[in-house]
């Protein structure tokens, strides 16, 4: 086992034994064998678009296959199998497609000819040869860019795919996703064509978000400001962690009438702002944080679980019996509702005690994606010119359970009261329910919404840009992020892509960026580690 895409990695250098995710060796191998096969795949997928061959489900099938070795998605080996033997398929039937066109089918690279075992120890031991750190004679500096492309395509499968499920699709996303993953097989490019790639990477997934963004506001209309109560209302439950819309909403109309109670976790919180959500009576508020509680937060719910997609660790035995998984998500001994039929977690839930009583332990603002915000642009802009608003700080991104992230929540409680905080993703629930305020009607903290929603961020700069007439570099925003796994990956290079500079990123670097391109990010983009709340404050205001 090698493993070093989240920041948690043990050491700081790589997973080798177990995940600290909790993930075994054998569905690290088999992880890394279903992108061994999605390359050879892919291989025949861009030759096929060459020849104009059809293979519509090829393209959803990389992505998903791609989305499904994700930090925290699937922890399932038998699935795996399933998925492995499926690439394996498809890549057949689309070389004869190829072949008949008198297209390209003798390419040398293994992962062309990768032929599975008959048994999973067999796939496993597969997965243990085409593992990450299997390339030795490789420039440490090219692996390196090579994994953050690999990590940053799967950060945008899994926008592409959210975006999907919703009805957004446009094939350049799959197209290059196919590219990507075959690229990472060639020898050939230097150092310069990688950045290029990386960077392509980043203008790709803006792509993909813009994808999910439409199908998000599109189906469930734009987030407004909402107050949402994080107490209990007394009756049944059923509690939705992860970040799926759809889901949500299929759950909140089969739970009609039926005298339960739904709840969000986690990045599940922002749909509360969303208008055809947020018109379901029983969908009552917000229970748990993200990371720093959540075995306890789960083991307590008195109902059941739905986890739509990624974002906890393996699940422990205190609540596995309430647990349910959908879509890529998957874990051993965890019941997968596989189509948009809730009933299993339906009939738990009213088996189950409940809540016994309501409970009021206060609430949160969220809604502020970027309608509602650039809805009072004016006020805002005019805050800016009469020097009521100093500054604004984007603290955004992952939260994790390794020591270091209450720097986020010192960070933003010592931000100054002429200050407003735009937050976004679950990394914000070290400081969500903070109470600071507002600027003259303004709130002093936005929440934007889940990391999904970081389109709506970027379009909340460059519109405040424009009407400064300036750069989106020259407005008074800072972005001090936190990382934990690759969909954040994907963001910070479409940060990159847009040409933003001075992050500070954090609490730790990744361990897949050598020395060398780090010293390329931080010439090109001024990228900046943490340090501390005190010191990182003085340095931005002065």
């Amino acid at each position: 086992m090698f493993c070093y895409q989240c920041e948690q990695t043990a050491k700081g250098k790589a997973c080798t034994a177990i995940g600290v995710c909790g993930k075994t060796s054998d569905v690290a191998s088999l992880q890394d064998l279903l992108i061994h096969a999605a390359q050879g795949l892919s291989l025949y997928a861009i030759e096929a678009r060459k020849r104009s061959v059809s293979s519509p489900e090829t393209g959803l099938f990389i992505c998903e296959a791609t989305f499904s070795t994700l930090t925290n998605v699937n922890f399932d080996p038998e699935r795996f199998v399933v998925l492995i033997n499926k690439a394996v398929k498809l890549r057949e039937e689309i070389k004869a497609k190829v072949k008949a066109t008198g297209g390209n089918v003798e390419f040398t690279e293994p992962a062309a000819h990768f032929v599975p075992a008959g048994d999973l120890a067999g796939l496993i031991k597969q997965g243990e040869a085409v593992a990450l750190n299997t390339v030795s004679d490789e420039n440490p500096d090219i692996t390196s860019l090579k994994h953050i492309l690999l990590f940053g395509l799967k950060g945008v499968a899994a926008y592409a795919d959210h975006a999907r499920i919703l009805g957004q699709e446009d094939d350049t996303v799959y197209a290059f996703i196919e590219e990507g993953l075959t690229s990472i097989l060639r020898k050939d490019l230097g150092v310069e064509q990688w950045v290029g790639l990386v960077l392509k990477c980043g203008e790709i997934n803006l792509r993909a978000m813009e994808l999910l963004d439409a199908g998000n506001t599109g189906t469930y209309g734009h987030p407004v400001p909402t107050t949402v109560p994080l107490g209990a209302r007394k009756g049944k439950a059923i509690l939705v962690s992860g970040h799926d819309l759809k889901d949500l909403e299929q759950i909140l109309r089969q739970t009609e009438g039926k005298d339960i109670n739904v709840y969000t976790h986690g990045e599940m919180l922002p749909c509360h702002g969303y208008p055809e959500l947020k018109k379901y009576a029983h969908f009552h508020g917000h229970y748990g944080t993200a990371w720093q509680n959540q075995g306890k937060e789960f083991a307590e719910f008195p109902g059941a679980i739905v986890m739509t997609t990624n974002c906890i660790q393996r699940p422990k035995d205190s609540y596995k019996e309430n647990l349910y998984t959908t879509g890529l998500v998957g874990w051993p001994d965890v019941p997968h509702i596989a189509g948009k039929d809730f009933s299993p977690a339906i009939d738990k839930a009213m088996a189950m005690e409940g809540f016994a009583a309501d409970t009021d332990k206060g609430s949160v603002m969220v809604g502020f994606a970027r309608n509602a915000v650039l809805g009072v642009a004016d006020k805002v802009i005019e805050a800016v010119k009469q020097k009521a608003i100093r500054h604004f700080f984007l603290v955004a991104g992952c939260d994790g359970a390794k020591p270091g992230r209450n720097y986020y929540t010192e960070f933003v409680e010592k931000i100054p009261k002429d200050c407003v905080v735009l937050t976004l993703a679950c990394g914000k629930f070290r400081f969500f329910d903070k109470q600071l305020g507002d600027i003259g009607g303004i709130p002093r903290l936005l929440d934007v919404g889940q990391c999904n929603d970081s389109y709506s961020a970027i379009q909340i700069a460059v519109a405040l840009a424009g009407a400064f007439g300036c750069g989106v570099n020259d407005l008074p925003l800072s972005m001090v992020l936190s990382w934990y796994e690759q969909k954040a990956v994907a963001i910070l290079l479409t940060l990159f892509h847009l040409g933003i500079k001075d992050i500070r990123l954090g609490p730790s670097l990744p361990a897949f960026i050598t020395p060398n391109v780090l010293d390329v990010l931080v010439k090109n983009f001024n990228i900046k580690h943490i340090s501390t709340p005190d010191e990182d404050l003085k340095a931005i205001l002065g």
